[in-house]
C-alpha cells in the first residue's frame, strides 16, 4: 500500500493543518468542515470521497478533542439538469422538468419521498449512518427559500460589476491544448460519471444582456424554471425585473423580500465559505483546475464577501472493478449503498482512508474483492499482533473506529472466499451453510450464523448479484459414469486416495492437506513434503489432479476452492459423486 513507508498518515497531516487555521481564523469556535452534494440522481462512489476526505480529517480533529462540524450542504436547489438512464419508471417525460429545483421535481415512481432531491438523499444518509459519519445536514432549498442569504444575495448583487470584472479574467483565456489522445488514460464508467460533475459545477457564471451581468437566477413564477433572464435591477430599491425564455412569463419583484432563486454556481458557493465559516472542503478534480470554481471562489470569497478559501485539496477519481449492471445506479455506476451491500463498512472506510486524495483508487465488486478482504485480514492480524507499520495501524483505526467508538463488526471473520464459495454452493439454505461452516475447524465449531454476520450477508450478496449466472456453481446431481469409467489406473488411485482419507482429515485444514498431497504421495514422495522438495511436475500433477475433481463435482474445469467445495458437498456425496 502506497502509505506504508511514511511515519504518519495524510489525514493527520491535514488535522494538524486544519487545527492551526482553525485556531488562526476563529479560536474558540468549532473547527467546520463541508462536503457538497447534488442529489440529481444516485450518489456514486465517487461523490464519496467527497464526504469521507472531510469526515476523516473532522474525526481525527475530534479525536484531539476540538469540536468539530462537518457540514453536508445538500445541493437540493441546483437545477435539474437531464433525465438519468438506468432509473426504474422514469422516462423522457421527465424532461419537462428540466431548469427546476430538484426539490421541485416529482420522485421516481413507487418512492415514498416528497420529491426527487429527497429519494436520493435518503439512501445516502443510511449509507453514511452505516460508515458512522457524523455530519450536520443543510438543505440549500431550505437556506434560500426561507431568506437566509438575503443579505448576501443583495451584497453580490450590489457588487456584481466586481464579480463579473473577476469571472471576466478567466472567460477572456484561452482553454489549455488538450493532451493527444493517446497520452489519456481512458476513463471507466465511474470516472466518466465523476468528471461531469454535479448539477452545480455545470451552472455558468451567471447572466449578461443589456442590463448587464447578474450573479442571480429567479426561478420563474410561471413555469418554475431557471430558464429566466434579468432585465433590470435598482440597488436602491431591490426592485428586480425578469422575464422567462421558456413561457414568456415576467414579473417585477422585490429581491429583499424575494426567496425563490438562488446565487449561481462560482458565486454561491464562495458566499457559503465565508456564510459557515469552513476551514476545510476538498473539491474533485472538475472545481480545480485552473480557471474553475475553486480557483475563482478563492478570488470572490476573499474580495466581495470578506471571507478565506477554505484548505482544499483535490480529490482524484474512484474507478470501479467489474460491477454487474445495477438498475439501481445510473448506468451501472454503482452507490455507497451498492458498495455496502458486498462489503462491510470498515473496509469501505479503509479504501478511501487509506489513500491520499490526489491517489486515485477503484473499488471491487468483482472477483477481486476476495482478494481485498484477504488483504484487510492480513492487516487485522498484523494490527493484533503489533508488526504493523505506523500509517498502516492509523488507516486501519480509522476504518474501524470513529472518535464515537468502534464501528459493529463480525464476531468471527472467516475468509471472504470461504463464506462466499459456501453461499455459492448452498444458495442461502442456512441449515446447508451453518453444517459446512461448523466443519471448518472442528476444534472450534461455529455454533450460530450469528457469528459470522454480517460478513456473511454481505458475501452472499456479492454471490448474487455480481456473480453472473454462468460462473455460480451447482453441484451434479448423479456421478459422471463415462468420465469415471475412462479413467487410468493413476486416475483411479488418485481417487481412492482422496476418498480414504476424508474421513481423517474432514476440516478446512485437513482437506488442503490431503488434495495437496495426494498427488505427492502418487508420485512417491510424502503428503508432507514442501515445494522446494518435490519436482517441477508435481504442481502439473495437482493441477491435473484438481481438474478431475472439479469436472467430477461440478462438471467444470474450475470452481470453488476444492477443500471448501468438499465440505460444502458433504462426505457421503462426495463418496458417491467420486464413484465410490
Amino acid at each position: 500500500m502506497a502509505q506504508s513507508t511514511e511515519t504518519t498518515d495524510w489525514v493527520s497531516r491535514f488535522a494538524d493543518e486544519v487545527i492551526e487555521e482553525s485556531e488562526r481564523r476563529a479560536p474558540g469556535k468549532p473547527v467546520v468542515v463541508a462536503s457538497g452534494l447534488s442529489p440529481s440522481g444516485p450518489i456514486h462512489l465517487g461523490n464519496l470521497r467527497e464526504v469521507m476526505t472531510p469526515h476523516l480529517v473532522a474525526d481525527e480533529v475530534r479525536r484531539r478533542g476540538h469540536e468539530v462540524r462537518h457540514l453536508i450542504s445538500w445541493d437540493d436547489y441546483d437545477r435539474f439538469r437531464k433525465v438519468p438512464g438506468g432509473i426504474e419508471g422514469v422516462d423522457a417525460s421527465w424532461a419537462e422538468h428540466i431548469g427546476r429545483p430538484l426539490t421541485a421535481v416529482p420522485a421516481p415512481p413507487g418512492s415514498a419521498h416528497p420529491n426527487w432531491a429527497e429519494h436520493f438523499k435518503a439512501a445516502m444518509v443510511d449509507a453514511l449512518a452505516e460508515l458512522g459519519v457524523e455530519f450536520d445536514p443543510i438543505s440549500q432549498t431550505e437556506q434560500y427559500t426561507s431568506g437566509a442569504y438575503r443579505e448576501q444575495i443583495l451584497h453580490a448583487m450590489k457588487h456584481r460589476a466586481d464579480i463579473d470584472a473577476i469571472l471576466d479574467q478567466y472567460r477572456t483565456k484561452k482553454a489549455p491544448a488538450k493532451k493527444p489522445q493517446q497520452a489519456q488514460k481512458p476513463l471507466d464508467e465511474a470516472e466518466v460519471e465523476a468528471a461531469e460533475g454535479s448539477g452545480a459545477a455545470a451552472e455558468d457564471d451567471g447572466s449578461s444582456g443589456s442590463a448587464g451581468y447578474f450573479p442571480y437566477k429567479p426561478f420563474c413564477g410561471g413555469c418554475g424554471k431557471d430558464l429566466t433572464t434579468v432585465t433590470a435591477y435598482d440597488d436602491d430599491t431591490t426592485e428586480l425585473t425578469y422575464t422567462c425564455t421558456a413561457c414568456g412569463f415576467s414579473e417585477t419583484v422585490l429581491l429583499s423580500e424575494f426567496n425563490r432563486g438562488k446565487l449561481v454556481w462560482k458565486v454561491d458557493w464562495p458566499m457559503r465559505w465565508a456564510y459557515e465559516g469552513v476551514i476545510f472542503e476538498p473539491s474533485g478534480v472538475d472545481h480545480s483546475s485552473p480557471g474553475s470554481s475553486f480557483q475563482v471562489g478563492g478570488q470572490i470569497v476573499d474580495s466581495i464577501f470578506g471571507g478565506k478559501q477554505p484548505i482544499g485539496p483535490m480529490y482524484a477519481f474512484v474507478g470501479i472493478s467489474g460491477m454487474a449492471k445495477m438498475s439501481s445506479s445510473k448506468g451501472g455506476v454503482p452507490t455507497a449503498a451498492d458498495a455496502l451491500k458486498i462489503m462491510e463498512p470498515q473496509i469501505l472506510r479503509w479504501l478511501y482512508a487509506r489513500r491520499r486524495p490526489n491517489q486515485s483508487f477503484k473499488i471491487a465488486f468483482d472477483q477481486e474483492i476476495q482478494r481485498l478482504y484477504d488483504e484487510w485480514d492480513k492487516l487485522d492480524a498484523k494490527v493484533t499482533d503489533g508488526s504493523a507499520l505506523p500509517a498502516d495501524i492509523a488507516a486501519h483505526s480509522r476504518a474501524v473506529r470513529t472518535a464515537g467508538g468502534e464501528l459493529p463488526r463480525t464476531a468471527r471473520a472467516l475468509p471472504y472466499r470461504t463464506l462466499a464459495s459456501v453461499a455459492d454452493i448452498t444458495a442461502g439454505a442456512e441449515d446447508q451453510t451453518l453444517r459446512i461452516l461448523s466443519e471448518l475447524d472442528p476444534a472450534d465449531p461455529l455454533t450460530s450464523l450469528d457469528e459470522v454476520r454480517p460478513r456473511l450477508d454481505k458475501a452472499e450478496a456479492w454471490i448474487n448479484t455480481q456473480v453472473p449466472a454462468d460462473q455460480r456453481t451447482i453441484v451434479r446431481q448423479e456421478p459422471d459414469s463415462e468420465l469415471i469409467k475412462s479413467l487410468d489406473e493413476q486416475g483411479w488411485q488418485s481417487l481412492r486416495l482422496l476418498v480414504d482419507g476424508l474421513a481423517d482429515n474432514w476440516s478446512l485444514d485437513g482437506l488442503s492437506h490431503l488434495v495437496y498431497g495426494v498427488p505427492k504421495i502418487q508420485a512417491g514422495f510424502s503428503a508432507d513434503a514442501t515445494a522446494k522438495e518435490l519436482p517441477p511436475e508435481i504442481k502439473v500433477a495437482q493441477r491435473t489432479f484438481f481438474a478431475l475433481l472439479y469436472h467430477l463435482l461440478v462438471g467444470r474445469d474450475t470452481g470453488p476452492r476444492l477443500p471448501t467445495l468438499l465440505l460444502a458437498v458433504g462426505q457421503e456425496r462426495v463418496r458417491a459423486l467420486l464413484g465410490e
